[in-house]
C-alpha cells in the first residue's frame, strides 16, 4: 500500500527506521518558515462556505514549525500560526521543497486538558468513540482513516519537533485521523485527533477539523 494510502487510507503511519546513512535535512516548502506570512485566497471561503466546518483565517504570520518524521521518505510539516487556532499541514514525500503530496488546513476545535490518566481512558480508552470506524461530530459522519479493524482501533503515535522564535521541543503525539469526501473537487474534510504530551509532561487531547487546499490557494510573503 502507498505512502498516502498509510496517511489518508486504510493504514496508519509507518515507524521510521534508522538505515545507517546521514539524514538529509528537509527543506521546507512553499517558503514557509517562522514570521512568513500565510494569505489565503479571498475566494476560498465562499467556496467552502456551504461544504465544509473549517472557517478561513485572516492572512496571519507564522509563529511555530512542526515537523514528524513518518519514515520511509514521507514526513509532515507544520506551520502554526499568530492566530492559535490554526496550522497549516503539507505532507511531504522527499526532502526537496517540491516535493509536496497534499496541504490541509487545520483549525482547532477543541483542546482539553488531561489531568488524570482516568479522564484520558475515558476520553479516548476502550469506552470511547475515538479510534471507532465512524465517527459523528456536530451532525457530521467521518471515516477513519488509519486501522483496518471492525472495531476500535489504537491512536498512532508520532514525535514532532517544534521550533518558535523562542524554543525548540518535541511533543509526542497519539493520534487518529478521520476524513469525508465534499462536494468539491480534489478536497476532503479531515477531523484529526490527537493526545499530546509536552517535554514537561503535560498532556491534552486536541481535535481539528481540516480542508484540503491547493497550491492556487496559497501564497506566501
Amino acid at each position: 500500500m502507498s505512502w498516502i494510502k498509510r496517511l489518508l487510507g486504510m493504514q496508519a503511519p509507518l515507524p521510521a527506521k534508522a538505515d545507517g546513512r546521514p539524514a538529509m535535512c528537509p527543506q521546507a516548502p512553499l517558503g514557509l518558515a517562522s514570521g512568513r506570512m500565510l494569505c489565503l485566497d479571498s475566494k476560498l471561503a465562499l467556496l467552502l462556505a456551504d461544504a465544509s466546518s473549517v472557517v478561513v483565517p485572516e492572512d496571519e504570520k507564522v509563529w511555530a514549525t512542526g515537523s514528524v518524521d513518518l519514515g520511509q521518505g514521507t514526513r509532515l510539516e507544520r506551520f502554526y500560526l499568530d492566530n492559535e487556532d490554526y496550522f497549516l499541514q503539507v505532507v511531504m514525500h522527499g526532502n526537496g521543497a517540491n516535493d509536496i503530496e497534499d496541504i490541509i488546513l487545520f483549525g482547532y476545535h477543541q483542546v482539553t486538558t488531561i489531568a488524570s490518566r482516568e479522564e484520558l481512558l475515558r476520553l479516548t480508552g476502550p469506552q470511547s468513540k475515538v479510534g471507532l470506524p465512524f465517527f459523528e461530530l456536530d451532525g457530521v459522519e467521518y471515516q477513519r482513516q488509519w486501522g483496518s479493524e471492525d472495531g476500535q482501533t489504537e491512536l498512532v503515535p508520532m514525535l514532532e519537533r517544534v521550533s518558535n522564535p523562542e524554543a525548540s521541543y518535541q511533543v509526542r503525539h497519539h493520534s487518529m485521523l478521520y476524513a469525508r469526501d465534499l462536494e468539491l473537487t480534489n478536497r476532503r474534510e479531515f477531523l484529526l485527533f490527537s493526545v499530546e504530551e509536552d517535554e514537561e509532561g503535560n498532556v491534552a487531547l486536541s481535535s481539528a477539523i481540516g480542508v484540503t487546499l491547493q497550491l492556487t490557494d496559497i501564497t506566501v510573503i
